[in-house]
């Protein structure tokens, strides 16, 4: 049983979190609205919905918090800059029961109205709140802004291991229903985020997490093959979140994060892939002490990590 709260103190007319991060695509901002934490809430390592409420949030908050948003000083400074969004609940913008479709509407308009360089439009989902419908509207209203902008549904696999997946860590995600969910987002031709967790439990081994990753990397190259859509793999090095049954393996010493020197020997494997990989160094403040997958004296893995996620040229990981 998971041991976490939910943030119902939190300032309804400001986001839950913001940052910006460097990709292939150029500067990033990642945008997560502070709303009713996800419905979905059986990921087992997974302490994001204490950074959310227990109870609805409105569409008017929901735009005050965009308003707010697009009010922030350091965004102003750097909108034409800015060449990807991703926007987040930390659970699916796209379920209409914790995400305000008016609010999604509004941000998309002010979205379009103030980042005039925009190329690519994330919004974080679980598969089964895609409406085709709904993707056709968004990608048809992307295209009024100021530049040619692409939809990215981005999703959360965690783990190829079907086991690992969806008996220990409680995903809910079959290969059938992502394929079936591929499907339709390929006919339109938008791209696809999945994000991936180097050693999301207890009880594996640095190598097997390793090869896990390495066998996500040939799955997703063949579903961009398959399906002739762009593809990104977004790799998170698990930490230990707190208020989780990883924390307290993690106590009782049964746990240890992956090293970084091991999630790059797992990157290495997309060389040649036709697939993208971004490898996230962020534990959005979500980790227990100790718990960090960046360690002391990991300054030029970080840095290494970092060209390669800006660039996607294997030559800094060597």
């Amino acid at each position: 049983m998971k041991t976490h709260g939910y943030n119902n103190n939190h300032d309804e007319t400001k986001p839950a979190q913001i940052w910006f991060e460097n990709s292939q695509e150029g500067l990033t901002l990642f945008v997560v609205l502070y709303t009713l934490a996800c419905r979905w809430q059986k990921c087992v390592s997974c302490n994001l919905p204490s950074l959310c409420s227990s109870r609805h949030i409105g569409f008017e908050s929901l735009m005050k918090q965009i308003d707010n948003l697009y009010a922030d000083s350091e965004i102003l400074r750097q909108r034409e800059e800015i060449k990807k969004v991703i926007l987040s609940n930390n659970g699916s913008v796209l379920d209409e029961k914790t995400f305000s479709s008016t609010a999604l509407m509004y941000f998309l308009a002010k979205t379009n109205m103030l980042l005039p360089n925009l190329a690519v439009f994330s919004l974080e989902t679980r598969p089964e709140f895609v409406d085709v419908a709904e993707l056709e509207f968004l990608s048809r209203a992307l295209k009024e802004g100021k530049t040619p902008t692409d939809l990215e549904i981005a999703v959360g696999f965690e783990a190829f291991n079907d086991r690992i997946r969806n008996e220990v860590f409680n995903k809910g995600l079959t290969l059938k229903v992502f394929e079936d969910f591929v499907e339709k987002v390929a006919k339109y031709h938008y791209r696809l985020k999945c994000y991936f967790m180097q050693k999301p439990v207890a009880g594996i081994s640095d190598e097997e997490a390793i090869q896990d990753i390495k066998k996500g990397i040939d799955y997703l190259s063949a579903i961009a093959s398959r399906f002739n859509l762009p593809v990104n793999m977004h790799l998170n090095p698990t930490f230990v979140a707190r208020g989780t049954f990883l924390e307290e393996a993690f106590l009782r010493g049964e746990y240890q994060p992956p090293k970084l020197a091991d999630v790059i020997q797992a990157v290495k494997h997309a060389q040649g892939k036709g697939i993208s990989i971004y490898v996230s160094l962020f534990d959005e403040g979500l980790a227990s002490p100790g718990g960090s997958f960046i360690r002391q004296g990991d300054e030029e893995l970080v840095k290494k990590l970092e060209e390669f996620n800006s660039t996607q040229d294997f030559s800094f990981l060597n």
